[in-house]
């Protein structure tokens, strides 16, 4: 069989864009939070680019507009820059919906019940519990993600509609990132290079180990476009469903028959918005083919849908309308780091502590009942490549384990470190595999980062811990600790 086709460019100058101590490739959740926390350490010649014209990536951009699991018990364990959203956000009206920070862990039989119908705000094991899950306007946060990054002009500069394409290597090491605009290919320079693309578009051409697409049978292997429907009720909807369960079930088969792939309403910060998440299975978000067939077979599919539920629920879609499309690709899952330490379901079912962690974060793991799991600064560390950071959805974890660690709130967490991470090397001239991660670890824990068993941590969080275990308690945990080699027979669970 013979091989593809191949052009020899020829070489080219290339003009050199800027120069600054931080690039930071990716304006999503993790690398708006990487420019962030740089500037608020103390960076303050950083550059962030991002090909769209706006922050958020996936939240803004591909309406994944709600963040689960950032509570546990009652502790809000998810903090940092990512609560800092919710606290803005919270002073615009409507903007928000979710239990307030006083109200997680609240098992009150009518607060369970106020709440139930609003999807991941009520734990799943018992007893039920308000857990800290927010919905939010994408909008909105487009608008306040710019602001975050004004607060800091001095120290950021903004490239939108610029795509980082290649790094500029020297040896094994990283020196600066080729992008492209509307003004052509240009290059930057920097000391040190933070790759929050989500698909390792950086990383992949360093010759650090990377893998493909995750395991076949997890959530992460499949691709969406989200899109929102208006004129609904969602609290009927909801009272519906409970009153009957059949039709409800029957509906559910119904849109994946009438869409060709499995999809669901899901509430809004809104009763009369919601939106439909999908998931079209083994499918890459990084492939050229996968991603325009999950765009063209959504959007042709999406009238179909919005007179189903006309039909099918009329009580709570009668006036049902198409609201609007999310502009970018929904994406879960494609390539993904082999860092200098690989996250497996063994750091969800023994509970790890590390000395480098730069996260401790709720997860939707069940395993450990969406308890808190230790990220270590290895996890977005690369092997043998100097100068450079992998945070947000594409950390170095294995086929299974990603599937729990690419939601937003992982994606600010590892980006928030990675900032800070950053700017500690450029300020004391170390490099980024050397860093003082003491420092790293003090300076999260002042940006509102709780961190084990750091002595500027509430105590309170550790002691939440020790009591329920660190989740360990589920039958998925104790069969995981007797029988450790069925952690690679997950999918049988």
């Amino acid at each position: 069989m013979m091989g593809k086709k191949v052009y020899v460019e020829a070489a080219n100058t290339l003009p050199v864009y800027d120069e600054c101590d931080i690039l930071v490739v990716g304006g999503g959740s993790a690398g708006h939070s990487a420019a962030i926390a740089a500037a608020r350490a103390g960076a303050r010649n950083i550059i962030i680019m991002e090909r769209y014209g706006y922050m958020g990536g996936d939240v803004t951009g591909g309406y994944v507009i709600m963040v689960p699991k950032l509570s546990w018990y009652n502790m809000s364990f998810v903090r940092g820059l990512q609560e800092e959203w919710f606290r803005r956000l919270g002073k615009i009206p409507g903007a928000v919906l979710g239990p307030r920070l006083d109200q997680i862990g609240n098992t009150d039989p009518a607060m369970i019940n106020a709440w139930r119908a609003i999807h991941g705000c009520v734990s799943e094991s018992k007893p039920h519990r308000l857990v800290r899950a927010v919905y939010f306007d994408p909008q909105q946060l487009k608008i306040e993600l710019d602001k975050m990054l004004l607060e800091e002009k001095d120290n950021i500069r903004v490239l939108y509609h610029s795509w980082g394409t290649k790094p500029i290597m020297e040896g094994n090491a990283v020196k600066g990132v080729i992008f492209e605009s509307k003004e052509g290919r240009q290059a930057v320079f920097a000391k040190v290079v933070i790759d929050a693309t989500g698909d390792g578009d950086i990383f992949r051409q360093t010759g650090t180990p990377y893998k493909a697409l995750a395991d076949s049978h997890t959530r992460s292997n499949t691709t969406a476009l989200v899109w929102r429907i208006g004129g609904i009720n969602w609290d009927l909807y909801y009272e519906w469903q409970k009153a009957n369960p059949e039709a409800s079930a029957a509906l559910r088969k119904g849109l994946a028959a009438v869409a060709g792939y499995r999809c669901a309403p899901i509430p809004s910060n809104r009763n009369d918005i919601c939106w439909i998440n999908n998931w079209h299975a083994n499918k890459d978000c990084a492939k050229i083919e996968d991603m325009t067939e999950t765009e063209i077979q959504t959007r042709k599919t999406m009238r179909d849908v919005i007179a189903y539920l006309r039909e099918a629920c009329p009580i709570a879609f009668r006036n049902a309308y198409l609201y609007d499309i999310a502009p970018q690709l929904g994406s879960r899952c494609s390539y993904r780091l082999q860092g200098e330490y690989v996250m497996t379901p063994s750091d969800f079912a023994f509970a790890p502590k590390f000395d480098d962690v730069i996260a401790w974060h709720s997860t939707i793991c069940m395993i450990n009942d969406c308890g808190p799991v230790e990220i270590p600064y290895r996890a977005i560390l690369p092997k043998n490549v100097e100068n450079l950071l992998c945070p947000g959805r594409h950390l170095s974890a294995d086929d299974v384990a990603i599937d729990w660690l690419t939601l937003i709130p992982q994606c600010i967490g590892t980006g928030q470190a990675a900032g800070v991470a950053a700017a500690v090397a450029v300020m004391d001239g170390t490099s980024v595999r050397n860093v003082n991660i003491k420092k790293v670890q003090d300076i999260l824990v002042e940006q509102d980062v709780p961190l084990p068993r750091n002595e500027k941590t509430d105590p309170a969080y550790t002691q939440c811990c020790e009591e329920h275990q660190y989740g360990l308690y589920t039958e998925l945990a104790q069969k995981a600790r007797t029988e450790a080699d069925a952690l690679q027979n997950y999918r049988q669970w």
